[in-house]
């Protein structure tokens, strides 16, 4: 699944959009079928976590915003202007923004569409947590949320959008690691304050950097970017002790860990 800092370089990649009015704007998605927002100015793109806002002009209080979630398989194409998708994918189009004499944005295969008001944004995205993305991020409350249930497992809490948002199932296992903590290590058995700190730095690094994305070791060679995920079986990059991975069957994820680099509780 996406993380923050996918989408974060979604919501960059659709700049090009930003400030130009649209030839066409349509979404093929049953609750909006009708929709058109043709005319309207692409005003910009922001995102909370894992969720993307691309907001469109209109009369004081008629402003649109688009709120769209990636999930699993959905994905964002960008043309040049004068071009198109390939026809095979036409089935797969759930959004087309088409600028005027400028690119045409195109959202494939995205589970979640929704157009509402700008100014009801909230209801979409207000139960989110402090994003390090975000121009408004704040760390203490991070912090502050995160140890409201200290017996919690320090991995599912790192997952819980509505704690801290933006971090998916990658960066929870790096982060342990990182960290030196079992992922089933209570949450106030750690200090969450450097965890928070650890975590803003190398998500702002992975979205900004060129070259880093979501490369957590310094290492870009094909299966050494990642300390423990993906890595089952093979030896730690550190201790040489061979990984592990347990299915989480509550959640349709793994966890990766390196059981010499990361002592504490096993599930």
């Amino acid at each position: 699944m996406p993380e923050g800092d996918s989408v974060y370089l979604v919501a960059r990649k659709l700049d090009v959009l930003s400030g130009r009015a649209l030839a066409a704007g349509e979404l093929r998605v049953p609750g909006h079928a009708t929709a058109d927002l043709t005319g309207r100015t692409v005003l910009g793109h922001e995102t909370h976590g894992k969720h993307l806002l691309t907001r469109f002009s209109g009369r004081p209080g008629d402003e649109l915003t688009l709120h769209t979630h990636l999930r699993m398989d959905g994905s964002w194409s960008v043309v040049r202007a004068g071009l198109r998708l390939p026809a095979r994918l036409d089935g797969d189009v759930r959004v087309r923004l088409q600028t005027v004499d400028g690119p045409t944005a195109y959202e494939l295969s995205i589970p979640v569409v929704e157009l509402l008001l700008t100014r009801d944004e909230v209801t979409v995205v207000g139960h989110l947590g402090p994003d390090p993305l975000r121009a408004d991020w704040d760390a203490a409350e991070a912090a502050r949320r995160l140890v409201q249930d200290p017996a919690r497992p320090v991995a599912a809490a790192l997952l819980d959008q509505r704690l801290i948002a933006g971090l998916g199932n990658l960066w929870a296992n790096e982060l342990c690691f990182l960290r030196g903590h079992s992922p089933w290590t209570p949450i106030g058995d750690v200090d969450v304050d450097a965890l928070v700190r650890l975590a803003a730095r190398t998500l702002r690094i992975s979205a900004t950097v060129e070259g880093r994305y979501q490369v957590t070791t310094g290492n870009r060679r094909r299966g050494e970017q990642h300390w423990v995920t993906g890595r089952a079986g093979r030896p730690c990059l550190r201790c040489g002790t061979p990984v592990r991975v347990r299915a989480e069957s509550a959640a349709e994820r793994r966890t990766w860990w390196c059981p010499h680099c990361q002592p504490g509780p096993i599930r």
